[in-house]
Protein backbone atom coordinates (compact mmCIF):
# COMPACT_ATOMS: atom_id res chain seq x y z
CA UNK A 1 0.00 0.00 0.00
CA UNK A 2 1.56 3.28 -1.05
CA UNK A 3 1.15 6.55 0.82
CA UNK A 4 -0.69 9.35 -0.97
CA UNK A 5 1.48 12.26 0.18
CA UNK A 6 0.04 15.75 0.23
CA UNK A 7 1.01 17.99 -2.65
CA UNK A 8 2.11 21.56 -1.97
CA UNK A 9 -1.39 23.05 -2.14
CA UNK A 10 -2.88 20.29 0.04
CA UNK A 11 -0.06 20.67 2.56
CA UNK A 12 -0.62 24.43 2.74
CA UNK A 13 -4.35 23.94 3.32
CA UNK A 14 -3.76 21.27 5.96
CA UNK A 15 -1.08 23.18 7.88
CA UNK A 16 -3.23 26.31 7.90
CA UNK A 17 -6.27 24.38 9.13
CA UNK A 18 -4.16 22.75 11.84
CA UNK A 19 -2.91 26.19 12.91
CA UNK A 20 -6.47 27.54 13.11
CA UNK A 21 -7.55 24.50 15.13
CA UNK A 22 -4.66 25.12 17.51
CA UNK A 23 -4.90 28.92 17.85
CA UNK A 24 -8.61 29.80 17.61
CA UNK A 25 -9.72 27.97 20.79
CA UNK A 26 -7.14 29.97 22.77
CA UNK A 27 -8.38 33.26 21.31
CA UNK A 28 -11.99 32.41 22.18
CA UNK A 29 -11.08 31.10 25.62
CA UNK A 30 -8.99 34.19 26.47
CA UNK A 31 -11.82 36.59 25.65
CA UNK A 32 -14.37 34.60 27.65
CA UNK A 33 -12.08 34.23 30.66
CA UNK A 34 -11.24 37.93 30.62
CA UNK A 35 -14.75 39.26 30.06
CA UNK A 36 -16.99 36.65 31.68
CA UNK A 37 -14.81 34.45 33.90
CA UNK A 38 -15.88 31.44 31.83
CA UNK A 39 -13.90 28.95 29.80
CA UNK A 40 -14.97 28.45 26.21
CA UNK A 41 -16.36 25.03 27.13
CA UNK A 42 -18.34 26.45 30.08
CA UNK A 43 -19.79 29.07 27.74
CA UNK A 44 -20.66 26.33 25.25
CA UNK A 45 -22.50 24.36 27.94
CA UNK A 46 -24.63 27.31 29.04
CA UNK A 47 -25.20 28.31 25.41
CA UNK A 48 -26.58 24.84 24.62
CA UNK A 49 -28.90 25.08 27.62
CA UNK A 50 -29.98 28.59 26.60
CA UNK A 51 -31.16 27.23 23.23
CA UNK A 52 -33.01 24.21 24.67
CA UNK A 53 -36.75 24.16 25.41
CA UNK A 54 -37.29 25.54 28.92
CA UNK A 55 -33.48 25.98 29.01
CA UNK A 56 -33.31 22.36 30.19
CA UNK A 57 -31.65 19.19 28.88
CA UNK A 58 -30.95 15.74 30.22
CA UNK A 59 -27.31 15.46 31.14
CA UNK A 60 -26.87 12.76 28.49
CA UNK A 61 -28.30 15.05 25.80
CA UNK A 62 -26.15 17.94 27.00
CA UNK A 63 -23.08 15.69 26.89
CA UNK A 64 -23.94 14.72 23.33
CA UNK A 65 -24.47 18.32 22.21
CA UNK A 66 -21.20 19.43 23.76
CA UNK A 67 -19.28 16.32 22.64
CA UNK A 68 -18.26 15.50 26.21
CA UNK A 69 -18.13 12.42 28.35
CA UNK A 70 -20.58 12.40 31.25
CA UNK A 71 -17.76 12.61 33.82
CA UNK A 72 -16.24 15.68 32.13
CA UNK A 73 -19.62 17.33 31.75
CA UNK A 74 -20.56 16.56 35.37
CA UNK A 75 -17.37 18.22 36.56
CA UNK A 76 -18.03 21.36 34.51
CA UNK A 77 -21.72 21.47 35.46
CA UNK A 78 -20.74 21.19 39.13
CA UNK A 79 -18.53 24.29 38.75
CA UNK A 80 -21.33 26.16 37.00
CA UNK A 81 -23.81 24.94 39.62
CA UNK A 82 -21.54 26.24 42.40
CA UNK A 83 -21.65 29.64 40.67
CA UNK A 84 -25.46 29.56 40.50
CA UNK A 85 -25.60 29.40 36.69
CA UNK A 86 -27.01 25.87 36.34
CA UNK A 87 -29.13 23.63 38.53
CA UNK A 88 -29.50 19.87 38.34
CA UNK A 89 -32.62 17.93 39.28
CA UNK A 90 -34.12 14.47 38.70
CA UNK A 91 -35.76 14.05 35.32
CA UNK A 92 -39.55 13.93 35.84
CA UNK A 93 -39.98 11.40 32.99
CA UNK A 94 -37.18 9.08 34.13
CA UNK A 95 -36.04 9.11 37.77
CA UNK A 96 -32.77 7.44 36.75
CA UNK A 97 -31.82 10.47 34.64
CA UNK A 98 -30.70 13.92 35.70
CA UNK A 99 -31.63 17.17 34.01
CA UNK A 100 -29.59 20.37 33.88
CA UNK A 101 -31.36 23.71 33.70
CA UNK A 102 -30.00 27.19 33.16
CA UNK A 103 -30.92 29.35 36.15
CA UNK A 104 -32.09 32.96 35.94
CA UNK A 105 -28.51 34.00 36.77
CA UNK A 106 -27.25 31.66 34.05
CA UNK A 107 -29.63 33.25 31.55
CA UNK A 108 -28.38 36.71 32.57
CA UNK A 109 -24.78 35.49 32.20
CA UNK A 110 -25.27 34.11 28.69
CA UNK A 111 -27.11 37.26 27.60
CA UNK A 112 -24.34 39.47 28.99
CA UNK A 113 -21.55 37.29 27.58
CA UNK A 114 -22.86 36.54 24.09
CA UNK A 115 -22.21 39.99 22.56
CA UNK A 116 -18.50 39.90 23.44
CA UNK A 117 -18.18 36.33 22.24
CA UNK A 118 -19.89 37.15 18.94
CA UNK A 119 -17.65 40.20 18.54
CA UNK A 120 -14.58 37.99 18.98
CA UNK A 121 -15.91 35.43 16.48
CA UNK A 122 -16.59 38.26 14.03
CA UNK A 123 -13.17 39.84 14.54
CA UNK A 124 -11.17 36.65 14.07
CA UNK A 125 -13.31 34.60 11.68
CA UNK A 126 -16.33 36.17 10.00
CA UNK A 127 -15.17 39.71 9.22
CA UNK A 128 -11.83 38.58 7.76
CA UNK A 129 -13.72 36.66 5.06
CA UNK A 130 -15.77 37.77 2.08
CA UNK A 131 -19.42 36.66 1.82
CA UNK A 132 -18.32 34.15 -0.83
CA UNK A 133 -15.64 32.78 1.50
CA UNK A 134 -18.21 32.45 4.30
CA UNK A 135 -20.35 30.28 2.01
CA UNK A 136 -17.29 28.27 1.02
CA UNK A 137 -16.32 27.87 4.68
CA UNK A 138 -19.81 26.57 5.49
CA UNK A 139 -19.52 24.03 2.64
CA UNK A 140 -15.96 23.04 3.56
CA UNK A 141 -16.67 22.58 7.26
CA UNK A 142 -19.88 20.70 6.39
CA UNK A 143 -17.89 18.22 4.28
CA UNK A 144 -15.29 17.77 7.03
CA UNK A 145 -18.00 17.31 9.65
CA UNK A 146 -19.64 14.57 7.60
CA UNK A 147 -16.29 12.80 7.55
CA UNK A 148 -15.42 13.16 11.24
CA UNK A 149 -19.01 12.76 12.53
CA UNK A 150 -20.59 10.30 10.07
CA UNK A 151 -23.28 9.28 12.57
CA UNK A 152 -24.29 12.93 13.06
CA UNK A 153 -23.89 12.87 16.86
CA UNK A 154 -23.56 16.65 16.90
CA UNK A 155 -26.04 17.24 14.09
CA UNK A 156 -28.44 19.27 16.25
CA UNK A 157 -25.62 21.69 16.96
CA UNK A 158 -24.05 22.17 13.54
CA UNK A 159 -26.89 21.58 11.08
CA UNK A 160 -28.37 25.04 10.96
Amino acid sequence: MSTRWLDETEMTAWVRLAAVLELLPGVLDSQLRRDAELTHYEYYVIAMLSEAPKRTLRMTALAQRTNATLPRLSHVVKRLEDRGLIERFPCPEDARATNARLTADGWKKIRATAPGHVATVREHVIDVLTPEQISQLADITGAILESVDPEGKLSEVYRR
